[in-house]
């Protein structure tokens, strides 16, 4: 990889200004970079440098999410789950209740007969929120679930 830095980034990783950026290659297929182009394209961005800048934001949030325990964060985490067990929303509230001191607020959303989409806002300690998602995934009836974090 062939790299030329130019200037210091903010905490987050963003350039400071345009003429602080750090150039960079690397190699990729034809077929991904054509599909990452598309992409780009149908979000609005100017360019590849902007959506790979905000791609790499993520990746390394999602990293340290994973890897630092001790880190404090905030998030959401999106389920979805059957309502037709019994005593299966009872359950996922119970859960839920007894992470109050991460959880901030819950949505839920009804998506056809069956099934229901859940949201719930989470802000703490990572690892707490972690075993928060595991738990919820655990328990029977939940379909699929998304832990999204955000760096602070």
């Amino acid at each position: 990889m062939n790299r030329r830095r130019s200037g210091p980034e903010d905490s987050n990783g963003r350039a400071q200004c345009m003429a602080n950026v750090e150039r960079t290659s690397f190699s990729v297929s034809p077929a991904l970079l054509s599909r990452f182009d598309e992409v780009v394209r149908r979000m609005g961005y100017g360019d590849r440098s902007a959506a790979l800048q905000v791609a790499m934001r993520n990746f390394v949030t999602e990293y340290t999410w994973t890897a630092e325990k001790g880190k404090a964060g905030v998030g959401a985490i999106l389920f979805t789950y059957s309502h037709r067990p019994h005593g299966l929303r009872g359950a996922l509230i119970e859960v839920q209740h007894e992470y109050r001191d991460i959880v901030n607020s819950a949505t839920h959303i009804h998506l056809d007969e069956s099934r229901c989409l859940e949201i719930v806002s989470v802000r703490g300690q990572t690892a707490r929120i972690q075993e928060l998602a595991r738990r919820l995934m655990k328990t029977r009836g939940v379909t699929q679930l998304k832990l999204s974090v955000v760096d602070i």
